[in-house]
C-alpha cells in the first residue's frame, strides 16, 4: 500500500504526469511494493522555499508505504525518484526533498490491512 505524493514548482502537462506516474510505478518495486496498489498524487506549480530562498526549479516527494524498508532500499529509492525528476522534469537532485512514512495501519476497502 504505498502512495506517492510529488510537490514541484514546475507545471506538469497531462501526458508528463502520466509518464511520472509510470515512473514511479517501476520504482517502488525498490521497496518490494508493486504498482498494483500504488497511489500517486501529483501538486504542480507549488511554491517551495529551500534554505530560505524560493525555488524556481524543486520538488518534494513523500513516500508512504505500508510496513517499512531496509536503510538501504530507501537510499536507492531516493537515487531513482531524483533521477525521474531530472529526466522528466529537469529538477536537480539538491533541489529535491524525499521523506519517508512507514505506516503499521493502513486502510483500503472499508477495511485495515
Amino acid at each position: 500500500m504505498p502512495f506517492i505524493d510529488l510537490r514541484t514548482t514546475l507545471p506538469v502537462p497531462a501526458d508528463r504526469r502520466e509518464s511520472l506516474k509510470a515512473a514511479f510505478g517501476q520504482a517502488i518495486t525498490t521497496l518490494h511494493k508493486t504498482e498494483t496498489y500504488l497511489m500517486v498524487s501529483i501538486q504542480d506549480s507549488c511554491d517551495l522555499w529551500l534554505g530560505g530562498r524560493k525555488l524556481d526549479q524543486g520538488a518534494y516527494i513523500a513516500v508512504s508505504l505500508y510496513g517499512s524498508a531496509s536503510p538501504a532500499n530507501y537510499d536507492k529509492m531516493t537515487g531513482q525518484l531524483s533521477r525521474i525528476l531530472a529526466d522528466q522534469l529537469g529538477i536537480p537532485a539538491q533541489a529535491v526533498y524525499v521523506t519517508y512514512h512507514p505506516v503499521n495501519d493502513w486502510g483500503w476497502n472499508g477495511q485495515n490491512f
